[in-house]
């Protein structure tokens, strides 16, 4: 299984819309997308996870990453990561909860909701 990403803007925000596998290999992708839309002068960036049906270390590793770097520049990450994706339910949210790190990231079930600006997080 290989891995995609798809970008799109939805006003402010640089959608990034990941699917397959975040592993080792393939991971450092969404990296560099994420550095690219920053370099761009994206401030405001949503990683669509919904369709990613397998992550690793390496994944989680570049989640935090990413986040690190939005704070850095005084950015905001937004992750959608609906209930039910990536065939039963979301393998990134089940992963991050796993380790204890989903709560450090602002979660929203679909892009309408993760887009929009009044709408809170879900809860860890």
């Amino acid at each position: 299984m290989s891995l995609k990403v798809a970008e799109d803007a939805q006003g402010a925000w640089a959608v990034l819309q990941v699917s397959g596998e975040m592993d080792l290999v393939t991971s450092p992708a969404v990296r560099q997308h994420v550095h690219d839309a920053v370099a761009d002068g994206r401030r405001s960036i949503v990683l669509d996870l919904s369709e990613v049906l397998f992550c690793d270390s390496s994944g989680v590793g570049v989640l935090i990453a990413a986040r690190r770097l939005m704070r850095s520049c005084q950015g905001r990450l937004r992750l959608i990561l609906p209930a039910q994706g990536a065939v039963d339910g979301s393998h990134v949210n089940r992963v991050l909860a796993a380790l204890g790190v989903r709560r450090l990231f602002e979660v929203y079930p679909d892009l309408h909701t993760a887009v929009d600006e009044g709408a809170a997080p879900l809860t860890a």
